[in-house]
């Protein structure tokens, strides 16, 4: 199954981690097409996040990562900080202002990782940036 994200003007494809986050998957699944705005992140490196505020997806951690490689897409459940998604598009640390997070890995972008970069470094400089993931194919 192959997703969409369309953020800040650029275009990336991916999967889900099916086998490895079946649980986060299927929830935000059932949110799809899932609208936010993502900001450069505070504390944790090189990512691009939206804030969830207290949005439950009603799943706790599973392949969670505090590292998240360029590319993953990781869904912090909540707890320690706010609900979130985070994009690492270069070395991150995952974090708040609380100390070390992990959250799960449940997407991995394969298309269009050229801009991964130039989104973070837009977020960055230009500020929040509308995103928008969608199903390409079931």
């Amino acid at each position: 199954m192959t997703i969409r994200l369309t953020a800040g003007g650029f275009t990336f494809t991916g999967h889900f981690e099916e086998e490895a986050a079946p649980k986060t998957c299927a929830a935000f699944r059932r949110h799809l097409p899932f609208e936010s705005k993502l900001v450069h992140v505070r504390w944790s490196g090189e990512g691009i996040w939206a804030p969830l505020g207290d949005l439950d997806f009603g799943v706790g951690l599973e392949n969670n990562t505090c590292y998240p490689a360029p590319g993953h897409v990781i869904l912090y459940p909540g707890g320690v900080s706010e609900t979130e998604i985070l994009i690492a598009y270069g070395g991150v640390s995952f974090a708040s202002k609380a100390g070390p997070l992990s959250g799960n890995h449940f997407i991995t972008l394969t298309g269009g990782l050229e801009n991964l970069a130039p989104l973070g470094k837009r977020t960055l400089w230009e500020g929040a940036q509308p995103a928008r993931f969608e199903w390409v194919d079931r």
